[in-house]
């Protein structure tokens, strides 16, 4: 499952429990609004009540639900519980030293890699589960063309 797979199937696992703020839902109810298997689906909430976004509760009333409430469980938060490495790095294999390019390239590009990352990180702290489940329930269901 590649990283950007991870973050976007939890994004949708948080808001659809978003939606049901109320309820708890098992596993099996999410995966059917994810579209895929149940057992991939508690991973992901593995992931997520690890980083204390969701809570879970075994039995025949169980399943998970929100640990916090949705304005204050922004996507970075999200991302750090489901993305452990930093986005870009640079290679294992040092460059050569002796080359012009091999010399400097490595600080160069953690510089600009650095910069994106806090890019990334203050553009997903702008927005909050409560701000997608709003989006949600106001836009207009989406029909797909085969």
């Amino acid at each position: 499952m590649s990283v950007n797979s991870r973050f976007a199937i939890s994004i949708h696992v948080l808001t659809l429990l978003a939606l049901h703020e109320t309820e708890f839902l098992t596993s099996l109810d999410i995966s059917e609004s994810v579209n895929t298997n149940p057992v991939f689906i508690r991973r992901i909430l593995g992931l997520l009540r690890n980083a204390g976004l969701v809570t879970t509760q075994l039995g025949t009333e169980g399943g998970s639900c929100l640990a916090q409430p949705p304005a204050e469980i922004t996507l970075l938060a999200i991302y750090r519980a489901t993305v452990p490495n930093p986005l870009f790095t640079l290679p294992h294999r040092r460059p050569n030293p002796f080359c012009l390019c091999g010399s400097r390239i490595e600080s160069i590009l953690q510089r600009e890699f650095d910069q994106a990352e806090t890019a990334l990180e203050a553009a997903l702290n702008q927005t909050t589960l409560a701000h997608l489940a709003d989006e949600i329930k106001t836009r207009p269901r989406e029909v797909y063309q085969a």
